[in-house]
């Protein structure tokens, strides 16, 4: 070619010699045009086959994460509820922040986590990479807080009539705005530390969760700063009151971006916004195992590293110009595609001083019934209750029936002289817990003592921390868990020394042992004497003692190795009768369906002609009535004044039936990945009342919506009067306390 340049004129030979050439090159190029050709048409066949793939998609299956904001989204709904008393739908509203908040923070995290690696990760029901998930998800969100500051602004207008206002300074009159400023001057702002981005004064971190006004600055000369200050204090209130009006507020941050031109008099502030970062929360805990380190110090670490994750999510309040927004995303190093805006306020925990304000000014109507856990009348409290327990079986149901039974019989078991030891896993305690104040007591009067704390809880580590050192101090054993497995197990296992030998008093819970939310969560206790029950529960603390898990278990069901196995054998021998032409039945009360494996096997069973009736709160990856899959299959959801937690498994018929309560939910990492325990219910009572109660949930058309064969959540008429499941229950508690 750079002869075709030269002005000199080519002989015959070179003329040829560039011909050739030319030639070559341009054979060169269409094979290589045939070549990106071949391999633009596989690629576009790939892709047409991949989007076939996507829209052939299996039909009876769910994301987990979509599936998740569903649930969110059922939250929400009931702050927009009519039904629900109007101070009570402000709790609705504050949860489903909170709820989406940790969402992002561990699910999101997660995928944001995976989406790093070298490694395309698809999820194993729908087969979205994890890009496609945070994209699907971020989308949804932003459908969704549509919805929040519609129902915000809903109920903001639905309290005004009983005498409540959230104002801004559009709705103040010039006196109670000088007000509000003398407020400011003396109150807050001494307490601010506003921060000038600069090279001597670097972008500062942004606290998870923490609110923070920004603002874009202009000097006189017309250069512009970026301005940060803290909004997040617990020196001054949340919640001002507005002096001439009362029952009129002002949140603290709204009066602080107000005034933020005062803190900057050498500037002309441009523009300005509110903004709230939602951090990753999830540490890896299974890194720290560690011979030479000591394990609950290195959870302390990793704690803090927690604080200092990498963000997921910036919320605005204001519209500010794109440059700033990307110098914003840049500094905080976040992706403005998850920058969200919002015209509600970024943190609704606020709404528990309006209802405080509400309750003192005696407007009792706008909340619920006023409700307390019942004592159980299986037992009687002025008697002692080991004895009554060797008896007859008991379950406890929460929060309808009082905790203070069992705490009752941990402090009967910490004197008892019969009692030589007390063996405990502890998930999450309330703040001062009578659970480990018996268990310390236990130890100070000579009794063993062993507790398996679990370290990681989300979000409870430091509690639990704590709580590990107070144990320990008081002479207790404590262990911290398992290499590679959570202990999520509620087991309690009381030993005597008796004239005829060891004998056992075991518990199993579906929930924490925690006084707080066991009068906020529907949860149940079984309290037996039955000593197999007991003699495999000593086995299951023996193994925990050794740093190992169950390898067999006959009564019990006891995850990772002796759980999903068996409940896969019992939906098998349902699947047996109805092949045989034999009614078939199983019937799962659980927070969450994600495990793959058990979902195929009621796939299995719905195609054999079992009915299946579920009851499942939140997550649920089965689509249920899709014709020749899942129509056999009724999933309910129920999300009501109580959080519902417990777990039943139902498998048979009524002259048959097997009736376990569980720790576990349906999750593969409940039922591979944890130490979990489910008990049966061998008391032919206690099966007929867990029958009943699992019966009125599925007839329950006030707070339980169906899932149908589109995989939305619909609103049923069953009964002529509508039912409340949770009502019911604690109208029954009543009336047994009564008798």
């Amino acid at each position: 070619m750079i002869k075709l340049m030269s002005r000199r004129r080519p002989n015959r030979e070179e003329e040829f010699s560039l011909k050739d050439s030319i030639l070559d090159w341009m054979i060169q190029r269409l094979e290589k045009m045939k070549r990106n050709y071949n391999n633009d048409e596989e690629g576009n066949t790939r892709m047409k086959k991949e989007k076939k793939a996507k829209k052939a998609q299996i039909p009876y299956m769910m994301n987990r994460e979509l599936s998740w904001l569903k649930f969110n989204e059922r939250v929400l709904n009931e702050a927009g509820n009519p039904r629900v008393p109007l101070a009570e739908r402000l709790t609705f509203i504050s949860i489903y922040q909170s709820n989406l908040d940790e969402f992002y923070r561990v699910r999101v995290g997660t995928l944001m986590d995976q989406m790093e690696s070298s490694e395309e990760v698809r999820e194993n029901k729908t087969n979205m990479t994890s890009e496609e998930q945070v994209k699907a998800i971020l989308k949804a969100t932003r459908d969704l807080d549509q919805k929040k500051d519609a129902v915000y602004e809903q109920l903001m207008g639905e309290l005004e009539p009983k005498g409540i206002r959230l104002i801004n300074f559009r709705k103040l009159s010039a006196e109670e705005g000088k007000l509000l400023e003398v407020y400011f001057d003396h109150e807050i702002a001494p307490y601010l530390s506003a921060n000038i981005v600069s090279k001597q004064q670097p972008f500062p971190f942004l606290k998870n969760k923490d609110i923070y006004a920004v603002a874009l600055l202009a000097t006189k000369g017309g250069k512009t700063k970026t301005a940060i200050i803290p909004c997040s204090n617990n020196v001054f209130k949340r919640l001002i009151d507005i002096p001439t009006r009362k029952g009129t507020f002002m949140l603290s941050e709204e009066l602080i971006l107000h005034f933020l031109p005062k803190m900057f008099k050498n500037y002309e502030v441009k523009e300005k916004s509110l903004l709230r970062v939602t951090r990753n929360a999830d540490i890896d805990t299974e890194t720290i195992y560690d011979e030479d380190l000591d394990y609950r110090d290195a959870m302390e670490n990793l704690i803090k590293q927690r604080k200092r994750m990498s963000p997921v999510r910036i919320e605005f309040t204001r519209e500010l110009n794109k440059k700033l927004v990307r110098s914003l995303c840049k500094e905080i190093k976040v992706e403005k595609d998850h920058v969200f805006m919002s015209k509600v306020p970024l943190d609704m925990s606020f709404v528990f001083s309006i209802q405080s304000y509400l309750k003192n000014t005696s407007q009792e109507d706008l909340f619920y019934q006023r409700r307390t856990p019942r004592m159980t009348p299986e037992l009687d409290a002025k008697l002692p209750l080991i004895p009554q327990i060797m008896k007859k079986d008991v379950l406890l149901s929460y929060p309808f029936e009082n905790i203070k039974s069992f705490i009752s019989l941990l402090d009967e078991a910490a004197k008892d002289d019969t009692v030589v030891s007390i063996k405990m896993t502890l998930y999450r305690l309330a703040y001062k817990s009578q659970i480990v104040d018996a268990l310390v007591e236990a130890a100070e009067n000579g009794k063993e003592v062993v507790v398996l704390v679990e370290l990681r809880a989300r979000f409870d580590e430091e509690s639990n921390i704590e709580y590990s050192r107070k144990l320990e101090d008081a002479g207790c054993r404590v262990i911290y868990g398992l290499n590679g497995y959570k202990v999520h197990s509620k087991l309690c296992l009381i030993s005597r020394k008796t004239e005829e030998g060891v004998s056992y008093i075991t518990q199993i819970g579906t929930g924490n042992y925690n006084e707080k939310t066991s009068t906020l969560y529907t949860d149940l206790s079984l309290i037996t004497g039955n000593q197999e029950i007991g003699k495999e529960a000593a086995e299951v603390f023996a193994a925990l003692l050794r740093g190992e898990t169950v390898e067999t278990s006959n009564k019990l069901l006891v995850a990772p190795k002796c759980l999903q196995n068996r409940v896969l054998d019992m939906i098998d021998e349902e699947i047996a009768h109805a092949r045989q032409g034999e009614e078939a039945y199983v019937g799962v009360k659980i927070n969450s369906l994600t495990d793959k494996v058990i979902i195929d096997k009621l796939i299995e069973a719905s195609q054999a002609g079992v009915k299946i009736e579920m009851i499942v709160r939140g997550i649920c990856c089965l689509i249920p009535g899709v014709d020749r899959y899942t129509e056999n299959i009724k999933v309910v959801s129920i999300v009501g004044r109580y959080l519902e937690h417990s777990r039943i498994y139902r498998f048979g018929t009524k002259e048959r039936e097997k009736v376990y309560i569980a720790s576990a939910d349906f999750m593969t990492r409940n039922t591979v990945k944890r130490v979990e325990v489910a008990a049966p219910i061998l008391d032919e009572r206690l099966r007929e009342r867990l029958d009943w109660m699992f019966d009125t949930m599925m007839n329950d058309d006030e707070k339980g919506k169906l899932l149908t064969a589109k995989g939305k959540y619909v609103d049923r008429s069953l009964n002529e009067e509508k039912v409340n499941s949770q009502e019911v229950f604690y109208a029954k508690a009543y009336a047994n306390a009564e008798k």
